[in-house]
């Protein structure tokens, strides 16, 4: 049995006339409960449609305050990927980088940066000691792979 919790309000049940106003912008909360447990700095979410959301929509959402639902229309492993991609973004912060041997070979690092969307990665030894970085400036002319 479906219960209201309390009203709520979508893009059409609301018109804002052009006038003055007394409140700030910096003083102004938009936040709302999405659930008991659940507060939103901003009352924004996505669809979950595979034309609306995956890993790059939730995270850019997540940044700003509202959350966005991976969709279900692909394999439970890419779901989960998807998830785990935004899980992993933490605010441009890395806590568990992935990482490469100074063994890789440039086409693997490319196949890496068009599987993942990013394109830098440590380089470590089998010990798990930094060695140094490559980015996508050091394979971006490369072509003879």
């Amino acid at each position: 049995m479906l219960r209201i919790a309390k009203e709520a309000l979508t893009f059409d049940d609301v018109l804002l006339v052009p006038a003055h106003s007394t409140v700030l912008p910096n003083t102004a909360d938009l936040s709302t409960q999405l659930t008991k447990t659940i507060r939103l700095n901003i009352p924004m979410l996505s669809a979950a449609m595979d034309t609306v959301t995956e890993a790059r929509l939730a995270i850019a959402l997540a940044q700003e305050g509202g959350i966005g639902f991976i969709h279900k229309n692909m394999s439970i492993e890419r779901q989960a990927e998807e998830v785990r991609r935004v899980k992993k973004h933490e605010s441009g912060v890395v806590t568990d980088p992935q990482t490469v041997l100074p063994t890789t070979t440039l086409r693997e690092v490319k196949e890496l940066t068009e599987r993942n969307g990013f394109a830098g990665y440590p380089v470590v030894t089998e010990e798990n000691e930094l060695v140094g970085i490559i980015t996508g400036r050091d394979v971006r002319f490369v072509t003879d792979l």
